[in-house]
């Protein structure tokens, strides 16, 4: 089920996450399993909920890589510093049904409104807005202020969301090693 109290704004603007890192890298195929369930322990979630995306022009924060009210988080900045958006996944489902019925992020008091886009759902709420990718029993939602991301940006996200391989896994662990620094 989808936490309301899912927060990107907050998860944003702590000040640690103003440092971020090269997780512009390609590898090619799937992190170990046993890496990743190392990783994800060190987390706090669920090896299955550990997801990445890649879009040119966008870093992944390490600092912000990890558990966030009972579902994977990691926070993505534009090179230029001034774009945001956030990669949260968690268990459940999205269906046309229930879509408008799940807040989106913090904004529980405005109306859901609900596009099917492909595989996802393009979802908008207030200022807010994401791509929800369903994915055998999890939700990948991939949201963002609407006047600093725009749609295409997100789609391209929500397009490229993967299981992370290798190199994409170091990159998400830094030098920190999934550890609090």
């Amino acid at each position: 089920m989808m936490r309301p109290a899912r927060a990107l704004f907050p998860l944003l603007l702590l000040p640690v996450l103003l440092t971020g890192c090269d997780a512009d890298k390609n590898g090619g195929t799937a992190a170990d399993s046993a890496d990743l369930d190392a990783a994800a322990r060190g987390w706090g979630v669920a090896p299955e909920l550990v997801y990445v995306t890649k879009v040119s022009g966008y870093t992944v924060f390490q600092q912000s890589v990890g558990e966030y009210e009972d579902e994977f988080a990691a926070a993505y900045r534009s090179e230029k510093g001034a774009a945001k958006f956030g990669l949260f996944v968690g268990r459940g489902t999205l269906t046309a049904e229930s879509c408008p019925k799940q807040p989106l992020g913090e904004v529980s008091d405005k109306a859901v409104t609900c596009e099917h886009d492909g595989d996802a759902w393009y979802r908008k709420a207030g200022d807010s807005h994401e791509y929800a990718v369903p994915d055998g029993g999890v939700v990948i939602h991939l949201i963002a202020d609407a006047d600093k991301v725009d749609r295409a940006i997100l789609r391209k996200a929500a397009k490229a969301v993967h299981r992370p391989d290798d190199a994409e896994l170091a990159a998400l662990l830094g030098t920190t090693n999934g550890a609090d620094t």
